[in-house]
């Protein structure tokens, strides 16, 4: 009896965590309804070298973080290994992100895939941030990793 009482609170307090954790990666990450990336397809970065729209009917739930695909392909490739398909930051502008910590907006169509990671940018009004990251990049991707361990470790 002592055992089973020992499991269930081991089971109770994993589920606890477990879903707080849910919670927190939804209210820091970029979502619009729970979808991340605004519907396009997370694995498509990566293969295709482009931003290709998902689709509703082809989806995956990672975490709490429901993803599109634009094929069953792209979905089979996305659940071997979910995080690695996970834009950084959040999905927040990395630019923003680097430049003075703040979660801005993405045009999910401007990119850039470093060391196998997705970074995603601002892009609207004559002002695209991919070209700001890009004069100091290597700056701006260490400060923008502090800035998002202050803001996704301080909840």
């Amino acid at each position: 009896m002592k055992k089973i009482i020992v499991f269930l609170f081991v089971a109770l307090t994993a589920t606890l965590v477990s879903a707080q954790s849910v919670a927190k990666r939804t209210k820091e990450l970029n979502l619009e309804k729970g979808i991340a990336l605004q519907g396009y397809d997370p694995v498509a970065y990566f293969t295709q070298k482009k931003a290709v729209k998902g689709k509703s009917s082809i989806a995956a739930t990672f975490e709490g973080v429901t993803y599109y695909f634009a094929s069953n392909d792209n979905k089979e490739t996305f659940k071997k290994n979910p995080s690695s398909y996970e834009p950084q930051y959040g999905g927040w502008c990395a630019y923003a992100m680097g430049a003075n910590g703040e979660k801005v907006e993405v045009d999910p169509q401007t990119f850039k895939i470093v060391n196998g990671k997705l970074f995603l940018f601002y892009n609207a009004y004559f002002n695209n941030t991919l070209k700001s990251w890009n004069k100091d990049e290597a700056n701006l991707n260490r400060k923008a990793d502090a800035n998002w361990k202050k803001i996704f470790n301080a909840n």
